[in-house]
């Protein structure tokens, strides 16, 4: 009798098993489930903005007049790591453009920003003045160095909606 009642334990302990795993296989194949990316939330920057204009030793830039389509998502400025000033864009294509400024060594912040994309000898001029290209895999760049500062404008997006954000930048 003992040895017929442990049997039964394992067969009513593998029957259960077997259960849960049918009813865990029903929800996952017929419950609906989003897999999705949740949608970017926008932020405001005017604050960080009017800041990080006020205690930088260079003219900080932001786009003004950009479509509603252009999302900013990110915003930091950090006065004590070399005036470090970041502002991040969703484009209307849901490609990646940052703003990036400091008075940091250009090469070492060129390389940062841009995550290590590539000098070409290709320039642009807009508004006046001469953007370099820089090619990567994973961001392109468009860089302007200036005596107190560069500006870096990189991301996902293509050279086109870079240059968007360039001629939408504004010092004032």
């Amino acid at each position: 009798m003992a040895g017929m009642k442990g049997k039964q334990s394992v067969r009513d302990m593998v029957l259960s098993l077997g259960l849960i795993g049918i009813v865990a296989g029903f929800i996952y194949v017929f419950i609906p489930k989003d897999d999705s990316e949740p949608p970017l939330k926008r932020v405001d920057y005017r604050v960080e903005l009017l800041t990080a204009r006020r205690a930088a030793a260079y003219p900080v830039a932001a786009p003004e007049g950009l479509p509603t389509e252009w999302k900013a998502t990110s915003v930091r400025f950090r006065g004590d790591d070399f005036d470090a000033w970041h502002l991040g864009f969703h484009d209307p294509d849901g490609e990646y453009v940052a703003v990036e400024q400091s008075t940091q060594k250009p090469v070492t912040f060129i390389e940062d920003a841009s995550q290590g994309a590539a000098e070409t000898n290709v320039t642009q001029r807009i508004g006046g003045k001469s953007w370099k290209r820089y090619e990567g895999g994973k961001y392109d760049a468009l860089v302007l160095r200036e005596e107190n500062a560069t500006t870096v404008v990189a991301g996902t997006a293509s050279f086109a909606e870079l240059t968007k954000m360039v001629e939408a930048l504004r010092t004032s």
